[in-house]
């Protein structure tokens, strides 16, 4: 099966500035993203073949190349196997979409350590609290 022309993937013009690439991208991923559309195979493929896409349209040089040898610039064949897009191995869809969309799980890890170094903390005030209540002979009240 032939693939469609990027820009007609993303719906922008050949002449489109790199923010309404990003644009257009954005829009796109999220209206195919499987979070949103799950046990969709259509979804899904449009979702990898935006992000493919957008990897080729937001590059200056993967730009160049495309506009002047369309989708066989990055086909695999003479170059060592070594092609852009996502079947080339360079790049995960979900990964392009965390950078986009500035999300990952990066951030969810470092709080799970916060929480647990706060576990550890209320740990450690029980100690203190148990030698105060047991040190005996302490200062009388009143």
């Amino acid at each position: 099966m032939a693939k469609r022309d990027f820009y007609e993937v993303l719906g922008v013009s050949k002449g489109a500035s790199q923010d309404e690439i990003k644009k257009a991208y954005r829009k796109k991923a999220v209206q195919f993203h499987p979070d949103k559309n799950p046990d969709d195979k259509t979804a899904e493929d449009k979702f990898k073949e935006v992000g493919e896409a957008f990897e080729i349209l937001s590059d200056d040089q993967k730009r160049a190349a495309y506009d002047q040898m369309g989708h066989a610039a990055f086909q695999g064949g003479g170059g060592g196997g070594r092609g852009g897009g996502f079947h080339g191995g360079a790049v995960d869809p979900f990964d392009l979409f965390n950078q986009v969309f500035g999300g990952g799980g990066g951030g969810q890890r470092s709080d799970r350590k916060k929480f647990h170094s706060s576990n550890d903390g209320g740990f450690d005030r029980g100690k203190k609290k148990k030698k105060r209540e047991g040190g005996g002979g302490g200062k009388p009240s009143g």
